[in-house]
């Protein structure tokens, strides 16, 4: 009990702070009653130095929970049909920390209670480089892939998710490392790091334990790697 004045104190110490967060909840809030979103949740969380147009916003599907921290970017190709299926799926109780950047030109999606922390690049496209003689800026993109970061994953600050091609998959629950470069799928309960990235550690279902490297699934027990195996 004699904690309580202090903690009470120490919630209302310096209550310019709460500027911030009521700026956020006010932006929330109309964000989601005016952007017209593929479909979107309860509870969103938006940062008011979010990049996101409402061109796209047709284009992004939001879960319940979803919250996107300040300086975060938002983009998707654009299209003038508004029929067009999402391009950037973020479910349920997903973070997105500060500065990170999530481009889908094809298709991006981050299952349920996925945290991406600050600094991330996630981009299923590339600069083109196909001619020397012209500046890379002038080439356009790759045609890319797709890439789903599976349920309960997080990737560190400072990593870099690209599928040039193909589709990219991070099992579940699989950790990626601060600047780790990802341009490849891995098994779930990885723990991935390095530039390229490979798996530095993996839990094995079948034995309970955790292994040093990767460990190749079953025909039996498929699952155990998505069906994406990498060593």
């Amino acid at each position: 009990m004699s904690d309580s004045p202090r903690k009470s104190r120490a919630r209302f110490e310096d209550p310019l702070k709460l500027i911030p967060r009521i700026l956020v909840k006010l932006h929330s809030l109309w964000v989601s009653a005016t952007y017209p979103f593929a479909s979107k949740g309860r509870k969103l969380s938006i940062h008011y130095t979010c990049r996101l147009s409402r061109m796209i916003a047709h284009r992004i599907k939001l879960g319940n929970s979803v919250e996107i921290r300040k300086d975060v970017w938002l983009n998707t190709s654009y299209t003038t049909d508004a029929n067009a299926e999402p391009a950037l799926v973020i479910d349920d109780n997903c973070m997105i920390y500060a500065r990170c950047h999530i481009a889908a030109h094809n298709h991006i999606h981050l299952e349920r209670d996925v945290g991406v922390s600050e600094s991330v690049l996630i981009v299923d496209q590339n600069h083109a480089y196909n001619d020397i003689t012209v500046p890379i800026a002038k080439q356009g993109v790759t045609e890319g892939g797709t890439i789903r970061i599976g349920q309960g994953c997080w990737i560190g600050q400072g990593a870099a998710i690209v599928c040039n091609q193909g589709e990219l998959v991070l099992g579940r629950n699989s950790v990626v490392a601060a600047n780790a470069l990802v341009t490849r799928s891995f098994p779930p309960y990885s723990v991935i790091a390095g530039n390229p990235a490979r798996i530095v550690k993996q839990f094995d279902p079948s034995t309970g334990v955790w292994r040093l490297g990767g460990i190749r699934p079953t025909d039996n027990n498929p699952a155990d790697a998505d069906k994406h195996q990498t060593v």
